[in-house]
């Protein structure tokens, strides 16, 4: 009897979407990252419904409005229907959730909506403006009070109608300014005009609820917000999504468009 040949252990190719690849792995995984917590810190801040797994992450942030809720796919998806189950067990079905997923795909057989691809931005490291707008004071928040006007500055500048009447609590908990997010609210001629904020993770900033009040724009106030919002991490990335209008003004700050992700929204189905 000859001796037998045992094969070797089939070699594992990381493809950089294992659960224990390094978060700073490739900007897209920085990217991805960094979108998957602020949902989460969001909702934490609240006291709200989250949760964060291996492949998705969701949060029941509010009930009222579409985008207000939100869900990420963290990994490409094998089975988007348990995906989108388990993050249906999070966000429950009378209220409707946007769906970020990184990859192409279609998810329209699952219930979903496609609402765009939009691009996914980056701005590397570097200076800013030398000066701000004149008129125009950025103030970091960092109290309570402030935190709520920054809530209703973005509920009425972005706009978000749908949350309204707003109580202060309903999107920004105290606990949001816990170290992992900063926000800012943008005075011109001594009136809160616009607001941004910075979730930082995974070595990158991610830039997020920037908003100006009609009254604000063209004043720069806006810009202003963003900049701080940029620059808060002074040798991370920064990285946002646009929409296709909002392109061209974070392109003149120096952001690029690395990719196009997908949008989908989920409708609510009513109690």
């Amino acid at each position: 009897m000859t001796d037998s040949v045992v094969p070797e252990p089939e070699e594992h190719l990381a493809d950089g979407w294992e659960p224990d690849t390094p978060a700073d792995d490739t900007l897209i995984r920085q990217a991805v990252e960094v979108h998957a917590s602020w949902p989460v810190a969001v909702a934490a801040s609240t006291g709200r419904p989250a949760r964060r797994t291996d492949d998705w992450a969701a949060a029941w942030i509010g009930d009222r409005g579409a985008l207000t809720n939100v869900g990420v796919v963290t990994r490409p998806m094998t089975d988007p229907a348990t995906v989108i189950a388990g993050i249906g067990e999070v966000i429950p079905a009378h209220v409707p959730f946007l769906l970020v997923d990184p990859w192409p795909g279609e998810l329209a057989a699952h219930g979903l909506t496609s609402i765009g691809h939009p691009p996914l931005m980056v701005r590397f490291p570097g200076p800013g403006p030398d000066t701000t707008p004149t008129g125009v004071e950025v103030r970091e928040v960092s109290d309570a009070a402030s935190l709520a006007l920054a809530e209703r500055i973005l509920v009425e500048g972005y706009p978000m109608p749908e949350m309204q009447p707003l109580s202060p609590g309903d999107l920004f908990g105290p606990g949001l300014l816990d170290g992992t997010t900063q926000v800012w609210l943008g005075y011109v001629d001594g009136e809160p005009m616009s607001v941004a904020a910075a979730h930082h993770t995974a070595n990158a900033t991610l830039v997020e609820y920037v908003a100006a009040l009609p009254a604000a724009r063209g004043r720069g106030a806006g810009s202003a917000v963003t900049w701080a919002a940029t620059l808060s991490q002074p040798d991370a990335p920064a990285m946002l999504l646009a929409s296709d209008d909002g392109r061209p003004l974070y392109e003149r700050m120096g952001y690029h468009a690395l990719i196009r992700w997908s949008a989908w929204l989920r409708p609510a189905s009513g109690r």
